[in-house]
C-alpha cells in the first residue's frame, strides 16, 4: 500500500512538472510587453482614461481577428506602470490572449491593479524593465515587442537611447504611443516637457523606438488614446 502511494505521488509530479514544462515551451506568435506611463503629469482622470483603454482594446473584433489570423492564433502579454527610477510595477504578469474570454481575464487584472506610481519619467528605466520581463517570458517566439506609452519626454533615470539599443540588440522591437496635450495654461516646465521642441511623437522617434518595422502612433488626446491603442495593437500584432 505504501508502495501504491508513493508510486501514485511520484506520477502526480511528473504529471505536474510536464503541465508546467508545456506552459513554459508554448508558442505564440509575439511577445508584447505594455508599458505604461503613470508619471506625475498623468491626472486621474487620464490615468482612467489609459487603463479603460488598455482594458477594451483586447476585447475589440478588429484585435481579436488579428490575432486569430497569426500561425498559432495566440500572443503573449504583460503589462506594467511605470514612472521614475524604480518605479516599475507589473500590473498583469505574462498570460496569453487567444479568445474573447482571454481578453476578459486581462481586463479583470487590470482593472483590480490600483495606480503604484506618481514619479517623474523615466523611459530609459522602463525601458530596461521591459527587457528584463521578455528575458523571463514563459512562452516561445521570434518576435518580440516593447509597447511603450507617454505623454512627455524622458527626464530621469538611466539613457533612454542606451536603453532603446540594449533592447533592440537583445532582439526586441520598440513602438511608442505619444499622447498628445494642449500646453495652454501649463507651467514652463511642463510645457517643454510634454510638448519639445518638434514634437512630442518626433522625439520618441529619435530617442525612444528603435528595431526592424519601429513605429510610433499619436493619440490626440487622452479621450482619443483607446481607439489609437486598438490601430496600434492590430498594426503590432499583424
Amino acid at each position: 500500500m505504501r508502495r501504491r502511494h508513493l508510486l501514485s505521488g511520484m506520477l502526480a509530479a511528473v504529471s505536474l512538472a510536464g503541465r508546467r514544462a508545456g506552459a513554459a515551451e508554448q508558442s505564440v506568435d509575439v511577445l508584447l510587453v505594455l508599458a505604461v506611463d503613470v508619471s506625475l503629469s498623468i491626472s486621474e482622470d487620464r490615468f482612467e482614461l489609459e487603463r479603460r483603454g488598455y482594458a477594451e482594446a483586447f476585447s475589440d473584433p478588429r484585435v481579436l481577428r488579428a490575432i486569430g489570423e497569426g500561425p498559432t492564433g495566440r500572443i503573449g502579454v504583460a503589462l506594467f506602470d511605470w514612472a521614475g527610477p524604480g518605479e516599475q510595477q507589473i500590473a498583469v504578469d505574462w498570460m496569453v490572449i487567444a479568445s474573447p474570454r482571454d481578453a476578459n481575464v486581462f481586463a479583470a487584472k487590470l482593472a483590480a491593479a490600483p495606480r503604484p506610481f506618481y514619479g517623474r519619467t523615466a523611459i530609459g528605466s522602463a525601458l530596461r524593465f521591459a527587457s528584463t520581463l521578455l528575458a523571463q517570458a514563459p512562452y516561445r517566439t521570434d518576435r518580440r515587442v516593447i509597447d511603450i506609452s507617454g505623454d512627455g519626454t524622458g527626464n530621469a533615470g538611466p539613457s533612454v537611447t542606451e536603453a532603446r539599443d540594449a533592447a533592440v540588440a537583445a532582439g526586441s522591437t520598440v513602438n511608442g504611443i505619444v499622447i498628445l496635450t494642449d500646453p495652454e495654461g501649463m507651467p514652463g516646465f511642463l510645457k517643454e516637457h510634454t510638448n519639445p521642441a518638434g514634437g512630442l511623437a518626433a522625439y520618441y522617434r529619435s530617442v525612444v523606438i528603435g528595431g526592424e518595422g519601429a513605429f510610433v502612433m499619436s493619440a490626440e488626446s487622452f479621450a482619443a488614446f483607446g481607439r489609437a491603442l486598438i490601430a496600434k495593437l492590430v498594426r503590432e500584432i499583424s
